[in-house]
């Protein structure tokens, strides 16, 4: 395991979930090569940075925990139980929490950050897998892959308020800057639901590639990038108009996507390529590819 502690003034950090290899790869967006590699549990699918940056939470689906890594130095610092195979993971934009969805028995856990322990547990539909939180940190969508919905949850309350039908097979799952909109990608619909979280309705569906897997949006909002698993291109959607406008060609079963926080490079990991696809958005190039673990999933990007 290779450690590097991070300088204050660093460029953001990608952290890059490695399923077959029970690693995390962390890259250094400003010179685009791993500086670290972080041993973590078994089979980490999910992760995400905390809004201050100091912590990594990854969910390892073949431990049932979530690793905690302290990125000053690249060290686990926690190992916390969950649920029944934790997959996504997203952190209130506070940093007091982080919810974790729990594939094996469609519930989601929440973490309280200052204690790392588990101070809650909210059921949602069947095969829960990806998970994102509202800008204004009340709400939390989730996409459960077996139910064919999203399930609300109020974060006050930790009670789902609103459960949404949506394609086939979602998996991920992104909110506006905004936080008007949800987008859910839907991995059997090939298509991409577009939720108004005033009302809680699907106002459009837009087709993209095969599997559609992981989706995040540019923090300008402008536009959402979808990873479609079956198919190597990227498709890039604007969302004022709700069409595809691009399409970049990365690796193999390209699967998370994550942008930097000044929203010029989006960070692609292909499954099957074991490598990460860097792109620049405008104009939409691949401009690096790194090598990373084997089998890379989820992408978590830290604060500037």
């Amino acid at each position: 395991m290779r450690l590097s502690t991070r300088p204050a003034e660093a460029a953001p950090f990608a952290y890059v979930t490695n399923g077959n290899s029970n690693t995390v790869s962390v890259i250094d967006t400003a010179t685009k090569k791993v500086v670290a590699t972080v041993l973590v549990g078994n089979s980490p699918e999910g992760d995400a940075v905390t809004p201050d940056g100091k912590h990594a939470y990854v969910a390892n689906a073949g431990s049932g925990n979530v690793s905690v890594i302290k990125t000053a130095n690249n060290k686990v610092v926690a190992a916390i139980l969950v649920g029944n195979l934790p997959t996504g993971i997203a952190i209130t934009p506070d940093g007091k929490h982080a919810y974790v969805t729990n594939n094996g028995d469609g519930t989601v856990s929440m973490i309280a950050t200052a204690t790392n322990t588990v101070v809650a547990a909210v059921l949602v539909g069947n095969n829960p897998l990806f998970i994102a939180v509202t800008p204004d940190g009340t709400h939390a969508y989730v996409a459960n892959g077996g139910s064919g919905n999203v399930s609300v949850i109020k974060t006050a309350t930790n009670k789902v308020v609103a459960t949404i039908p949506v394609g086939n097979v979602p998996e991920g799952v992104a909110i506006a800057p905004d936080g008007t909109h949800a987008y859910v990608a839907n991995g059997g619909s090939g298509n991409v639901s577009v939720i108004k979280t005033a009302t809680n309705k699907v106002v459009a569906t837009i087709p993209v590639g095969n599997n559609p897997r992981v989706i995040a949006v540019t923090p300008d909002g402008t536009h959402a990038y979808v990873t479609n698993g079956n198919s190597a291109p990227v498709s890039v959607i604007d969302t004022a108009t709700k069409k595809v406008v691009a399409t970049v060609l990365v690796g193999n079963s390209p699967t998370g996507v994550a942008f930097t926080p000044d929203g010029t490079h989006a960070y692609v990991a292909n499954e099957n390529s074991g490598n990460v696809s860097v792109i620049k958005t405008a104009p939409n190039k691949v401009v690096a590819t790194i090598p990373v673990g084997n089998e890379p999933i989820s992408v978590g990007i830290g604060p500037p």
